[in-house]
């Protein structure tokens, strides 16, 4: 083990390599992504900045995959931060892709991670504001924050998601929340913390397309209607990661920072009713 302080961040988009640039100024910055691509571009790209940045193919939903990465870092130096930015929209996935890499994957990088997590180390899994909409029971809250990784496929809750991307979305966001609510407590334990943000509507390539979509034109039309008058830009996402992972929160775990322009306090208290 070296004595460099080291940074994980998964996801190769907007969003994570805004988090890679904000925390990896003097440390190591893994960046993690299932696309080769995208992987090569990002870590060129922070190499031409000045940043220490390594790439790893790395799959989510691929359990054995997030042991490796996980196994690599803890192995690079201090493990200090890592930021989970990885996922597949609404827009743009299948049912059983969100499934697969936004609910499965994130747990897959909380049990990874916690097996090598040690003082002062800060996760943070980047959640969504969907998230805070799902309609879950109380045993299937349970269900989706407790059961291993491996089952969470075969949850009733999960199953009753069918083919729509959508309800698999919100139902993988509010799992993200449930999960990080319930490792609270082993992450404690070892002197690590675990967070997740929601973000809103941000400016990535990915909200992008989604924009182009039905569902998108009317998330727009709600940035709009909330007040907000514009999108989140992945800086801004990048400075709550920071502070998340910063000596700032130390006494900040177990909970969700939504970070949307104010559009969920919009739809409870103003939003006309369907």
């Amino acid at each position: 083990m070296t004595g460099s302080d080291v940074v994980v961040v998964t996801g190769a988009g907007g969003m994570g390599l805004a988090v890679a640039r904000r925390l990896g100024s003097g440390r190591t910055v893994i960046l993690a992504d299932a696309s080769a691509p995208a992987l090569e571009q990002a870590v060129d790209s922070l190499r031409a900045a000045g940043y220490a940045a390594t790439g790893r193919l790395t799959d989510v939903s691929d359990a054995a995959a997030v042991a490796k990465l996980a196994a690599a870092a803890a192995d690079a130096g201090r493990l200090t931060a890592i930021v989970h930015t990885a996922g597949v929209s609404a827009a743009t996935g299948t049912a059983k892709a969100i499934i697969e890499v936004d609910l499965v994957g994130t747990a897959h990088v909380i049990d990874a991670f916690g097996e090598v997590a040690g003082p002062g180390t800060a996760l943070v899994c980047v959640s969504s504001m969907a998230g805070h909409y799902a309609t879950v029971a109380p045993g299937d809250e349970r269900a989706l924050a407790l059961a291993p990784a491996a089952e969470l496929r075969t949850l009733d809750v999960v199953r009753a998601v069918g083919d729509d991307p959508l309800a698999a979305y919100m139902l993988a966001k509010r799992g993200n929340h449930l999960r990080v609510q319930a490792a609270a407590l082993a992450w404690n334990l070892r002197g690590a913390r675990i967070n997740t943000i929601s973000p809103g509507v941000i400016s990535t390539a990915m909200a992008a397309a989604e924009s182009r979509t039905a569902s998108g034109v009317h998330m727009m039309a709600m940035v709009e209607a909330c007040g907000a008058g514009r999108t989140g830009t992945p800086a801004e996402i990048a400075a709550a990661a920071a502070y998340l992972t910063g000596p700032e929160s130390l006494y900040v775990t177990g909970t969700d920072l939504l970070i949307d322009g104010g559009q969920a306090a919009w739809i409870r208290w103003h939003r006309e009713p369907a």
